[in-house]
């Protein structure tokens, strides 16, 4: 079943306000561009879960650098996943 992009922005407003404060309006409106985005490149109405984790993830809580992530996921989100992974095996 198909969920909605208002039930998805829904469901990403806690980890937005966790990781992103008082950015996280601004955070759920950079990933609905996102979901815009990925529809238009891969004809899927949003990124997988494992993008979406890889975008929070090489963020680190800073707004410019999920903008960067963004456009990765996008562009090639292989490049993000490899990002995401240097970052999870560093830890």
């Amino acid at each position: 079943m198909e969920v909605r992009r208002a039930d998805r922005r829904a469901q990403r407003r806690s980890r937005a306000e966790e990781e992103f404060g008082s950015d996280a309006d601004a955070v759920l409106d950079l990933l609905e561009l996102t979901e815009l985005a990925w529809h238009d490149c891969f004809w899927d109405t949003s990124p997988p879960q494992d993008v979406i984790d890889d975008l929070f993830l090489v963020a680190d809580g800073q707004l410019p650098e999920l903008i960067r992530a963004a456009r990765l996921a996008v562009t090639d989100y292989r490049d993000l996943r490899i990002a995401a992974d240097l970052i999870r095996a560093s830890r």
